[in-house]
């Protein structure tokens, strides 16, 4: 299964992002609307940058700075992954694995489309279970339609 396929299943157009000047309370209220853990920094529609739950964690309350005073810029992840559309996602998932990351963004031909997280990858290979179950339980019941 392809990247692609996980980004199907999101809404389109849905990259939600804030800039280095934003706060990170800025970004927290955000996180918080739209039921999400990472929010990309984008400048003038590029990507510089990504801040997660776990850059929060670390960077600002392990650190005893506060939210309404710290930017973006000073907490956020600048070394952003990122993954094409025609990537696999059990390559997305070693990616995730090996770099203890949570949230990959999608690009499509150069473009930034949108992010997938942890959830939506374990959430695909779950449907893409399923179907090759019910697939061979027809076949094995003899009845090659469901």
């Amino acid at each position: 299964m392809l990247v692609q396929h996980v980004m199907g299943n999101k809404p389109v157009n849905a990259i939600w992002s804030v800039t280095q000047d934003n706060t990170v309370f800025e970004a927290l209220e955000l996180m918080a609307a739209k039921n999400i853990g990472a929010v990309l920094v984008l400048e003038n529609d590029l990507l510089i940058g990504i801040f997660s739950e776990r850059d929060y964690a670390r960077k600002v309350i392990l650190q005893g700075r506060g939210s309404r005073d710290t930017l973006i810029r000073e907490v956020m992840t600048s070394k952003v992954i990122t993954v094409e559309t025609d990537d696999k996602i059990e390559e997305c998932m070693q990616i995730m694995s090996d770099k203890h990351i949570r949230h990959l963004p999608v690009n499509q031909h150069g473009n930034l489309i949108g992010i997938i997280s942890i959830n939506d990858i374990v959430s695909a290979i779950m449907h893409e279970q399923k179907e090759h179950i019910s697939t061979l339980e027809s076949y094995i019941s003899g009845s090659p339609y469901s």
